[in-house]
């Protein structure tokens, strides 16, 4: 495949501003480009503004839900209207499902954990022109939802063993930040993409001993930079993507790995962004 052409252009008035993603996955690159490096992800039914149209089909994005900006094949979106977006995004209705089905009349394929149903009525979901059946099972958080500690861990156990991916937000390849924030929309929190972000969100913990399950550990390198971030889950335990989704022990200094005899990362600090009830 050629190189694409390093021009682009603006949106021009008149053609739809938003679009919707209609696979499984499709790849955000830092630029236009197969060959280029995936800074991140999006989930079937996620929603973005387009940027910037290219001659070649690449379009440069703003995702909805983070405000993370990359470069997509325009070929695995659905182009929206803005009221079309807004519908999409007014009610939050996710996939439950580790990976399940998902039907129109023309076909099916499948939609990962974590996807978004727009306008879900409980079978049927809508986008644009297309209606599509879906009758896996599904989670529609709020602010006012209570979150269970059960609840929580059968959340971030269906991530258990995913491999590790730079920019991937699937069981079948995710990084640190992109599990986190992943993790939370499904309890209806909101996170930013990246773990030197979302540090900047909730409540300081400072001691290891004093986090509560639900909590996020974060940790730096040789140079203080915030590099990681898992997700405390109680008896001094946290989950996190390093190699694969994974448990492992933690302390004050860090994360120690019983597989490699070592602390593989520096603990910085915790932050508790939401509460979770007794089973």
């Amino acid at each position: 495949m050629g190189k694409p052409k390093k021009k682009g252009k603006s949106i021009a008035r008149g053609q739809l501003p938003f679009a919707v993603c209609v696979v499984a996955t499709v790849p955000v690159r830092r630029r236009a480009g197969d060959v280029e490096e995936m800074v991140t992800q999006l989930l079937f039914g996620e929603t973005v503004e387009v940027l910037v149209k290219k001659h070649n089909e690449w379009m440069k994005i703003r995702c909805r839900h983070d405000g993370y900006e990359g470069w997509i094949d325009s070929k695995q979106v659905v182009r929206l209207t803005k009221e079309e977006c807004l519908q999409h995004e007014d009610t939050a209705i996710y996939s439950m499902d580790v990976a399940g089905m998902i039907s129109s009349k023309k076909e099916a394929f499948p939609i990962l954990l974590g996807s978004r149903l727009p306008s879900y009525d409980g079978m049927h979901l809508y986008i644009h022109d297309e209606k599509y059946l879906y009758n896996g099972a599904v989670t529609s958080p709020s602010s006012n939802t209570e979150i269970t500690i059960d609840f929580f861990m059968r959340i971030v156990m269906k991530f258990m063993h995913a491999p590790y991916l730079w920019g991937g937000r699937s069981i079948f390849g995710i990084d640190c930040s992109g599990f986190t924030q992943v993790v939370y929309s499904l309890l209806g929190q909101g996170l930013p993409r990246d773990a030197s972000q979302q540090i900047n969100v909730g409540e300081v913990i400072d001691f290891v001993n004093s986090a509560i399950v639900g909590d996020l550990a974060f940790f730096e390198n040789d140079e203080g930079k915030i590099v990681h971030v898992g997700i405390m889950i109680g008896d001094g335990k946290i989950i996190h993507a390093s190699g694969q989704v994974r448990i492992d022990s933690i302390d004050q200094q860090g994360i120690y790995n019983k597989d490699k005899r070592k602390y593989t990362h520096t603990f910085r600090v915790a932050k508790r962004m939401l509460s979770l009830s007794a089973n």
